[in-house]
């Protein structure tokens, strides 16, 4: 059995995840993999589970928050996931 980094569980179904930087890191759960690796939104805090939006090396949740964090692109940053083309 493999011991989860984040909250030390030892579970037979733990899993691995390599990173490109060379980590190695295991967890019995995604929850806990998503608490060790996920970036956080710098404007609301949360979690970038999903695509995210990143503006010049910052990372955000979503459109709003990256607008909400950045003047100076302001109507440039877009979701791309389902975005209206017009």
């Amino acid at each position: 059995m493999a011991t989860c980094d984040v909250c030390g569980n030892e579970y037979w179904m733990a899993f691995e995840v390599r990173t490109v930087g060379g980590g190695v890191h295991t967890f019995d759960s995604f929850e806990c993999a998503i608490q060790r690796l996920a970036p956080r939104c710098e404007h609301c805090d949360c979690r970038v589970i999903g695509h995210g939006v990143e503006v010049e090396g910052r990372f955000f949740c979503c459109a709003h928050c990256a607008r909400s964090a950045s003047t100076d692109l302001g109507a440039m940053i877009r979701d791309t996931v389902g975005a209206h083309p017009g």
